[in-house]
């Protein structure tokens, strides 16, 4: 069965977290859930949902829910032998960009984030933050050289979004697409035109 962790950081966009979340809890695979302290308070203040009252949800679904506690290291996830296939940040929060770039890992989420790239795994940042600062680029350019694929909070208009829903379900998909899992979030382009 296929492992995959999603972790929630303080920044805003937790809405891509709900939907990413949604849509892997209905597949066959076993699903880790790490949030940090404020990416649970921008969570319930951006969508006045609670992660574990989701997570029990989510559980009702087809995957193997796991929601883990970031404080604890001992967790499987924390290590390489434990083979997850992939990890995806969603949001991904500068400091929590930063954190990963220089090897900080006093947290669940930032040690999982930093087993994914010592073992060559698919990880995968969803920054959203605008303006960005030289410090966040350069963190960003140096993961990116590590093999982590960088994915901004960034929806496409090519196939006319109608609804927030269709902007939310455009990310959700590019990530479900990087993590390599099959998905129809998004209409995807054919070259149409017209002359």
């Amino acid at each position: 069965m296929k492992k995959v962790i999603v972790a929630l950081t303080g920044a805003s966009g937790s809405v891509y977290f709900l939907r990413l979340v949604e849509i892997l809890s209905k597949k066959e695979l076993e699903l880790h859930l790490v949030a940090s302290e404020q990416g649970r308070k921008v969570l319930l203040y951006e969508t006045g949902m609670e992660l574990e009252e989701q997570s029990k949800l989510w559980s009702k679904n087809a995957a193997k829910v796991i929601l883990e506690d970031n404080e604890n290291l001992f967790s499987p996830i924390a290590s390489g032998s434990y083979r997850c296939d992939a990890m995806a940040v969603v949001p991904c929060s500068m400091s929590t960009a930063a954190e990963i770039a220089t090897g900080v890992t006093k947290t669940l989420l930032t040690r999982a984030a930093d087993v994914m790239i010592k073992e060559h795994r698919k990880l995968v940042l969803v920054p959203r933050e605008t303006p960005l600062s030289p410090i966040h680029l350069k963190n960003m350019y140096e993961l990116s050289k590590l093999g982590v694929t960088i994915l901004p909070a960034m929806p496409g208009f090519y196939n006319h979004p109608q609804t927030l829903d269709d902007m939310v379900n455009f990310v959700a998909g590019k990530v479900l697409d990087s993590l390599e899992i099959e998905n129809n979030c998004y209409e995807r382009w054919e070259g149409k035109y017209e002359n």
